[in-house]
């Protein structure tokens, strides 16, 4: 299932367990709460069979998680599609030897890391999370896995907030690789 063979019945299944918080975490923000998703078992099942399809299309061998919501959509892909999970964290949370990318936050930087052993060039990444939004923890991600020595298979999100234009950001740094969202907001 694509992102454009997905039904509309499964797009309507998982948008109906999305809820909208307005003012979280601050004033004017519209948080998208997947937490109802998540407890759901069909909606959280249709989910991960889609991101699983997406996975054996493109040929993954590691699944990498952006924290933290991506690490829960990320695992059971994993799992499922029995590859490997290497979750990128925000910087000084791993142990042992890492490394690590800045981004540029709207005010600000910010830093992701990997462990440095947990990809190798034999490997095909695919980058999963919940929300592309402005792309710039997708873009460090997939610079990370590059300098890993691995390639990247793709990036898959449930929803892109397509006004924040974290496409445009990624396309460049993905190449041939696809972007592909479930969701369109």
């Amino acid at each position: 299932m694509t992102s454009t063979s997905v039904t509309d019945a499964t797009r309507e299944l998982l948008l109906g367990r999305i809820r909208d918080v307005p003012d979280y975490p601050k004033p004017g923000v519209l948080f998208k709460d997947i937490t109802p998703l998540l407890a759901d078992p069909v909606a959280f099942t249709a989910l991960t069979d889609f991101f699983v399809e997406l996975c054996v299309r493109h040929g993954a061998t590691k699944i990498v998680g952006l924290e933290a919501r991506g690490f829960i959509l990320a695992a059971p892909v994993a799992v499922r599609s029995g590859i490997g999970f290497v979750p990128v964290r925000k910087a000084g949370k791993l142990p042992g030897a890492t490394l690590g990318q800045s981004y540029e936050l709207e005010y600000g930087t910010a830093e992701i890391e990997i462990h440095a052993e947990d990809l190798s060039a034999d490997d095909r990444v695919m980058v999963i999370d919940d929300v592309l939004a402005t792309g710039g923890t997708a873009e460090a991600s997939l610079e990370l896995i590059r300098r890993a020595g691995a390639q990247v298979a793709g990036v898959s999100v449930l929803m892109e907030l397509g006004f924040l234009a974290g496409r445009a950001r990624l396309e460049a740094g993905l190449r041939d690789a696809p972007l592909e969202a479930l969701i369109t907001l």
